[in-house]
């Protein structure tokens, strides 16, 4: 009876560390202003298989994700993020995608950073 609970012991603990070791906590800037970037880009890498937690803060512009490595990686994101109209260090938003941005949202211009984020436009 002691050899199966231990046995299970180790395996429930053994489980636990792979698991951890899967998940992988990644920081990175993205460019963006307001609450409709924040709603963009956390559903962009939400949405990415292996994605398990996003959270853009609009005033450090800092996106933190909880990852799987066996399944995405930090550029697999930041080129997912870039294709809705949003730069990274490694994945720039291409003009075309960038110019549909609502006004509000574009972050090139440093005249929307003053502008009345509240508004839907």
């Amino acid at each position: 009876m002691k050899k199966s609970f231990m046995l299970i012991l180790f395996l429930t603990i053994s489980i636990q560390i792979s698991a951890q070791q899967k998940n992988k906590k990644v920081t990175f800037e993205v460019k963006g202003n307001c609450g409709m970037c924040k709603e963009r880009i956390e559903e962009t890498a939400i949405k990415l298989k292996g994605v398990k937690y996003a959270s853009w803060d609009i005033p450090t512009k800092q996106l933190s994700l909880i990852i799987n490595e066996n399944k995405c990686n930090p550029l697999d994101i930041k080129k997912a993020i870039a294709e809705v109209g949003h730069d990274t260090d490694m994945a720039e938003a291409e003009a075309a995608v960038y110019d549909k941005l609502p006004e509000c949202c574009k972050y090139r211009d440093p005249n929307t950073i003053h502008m009345d984020h509240s508004k839907k436009h």
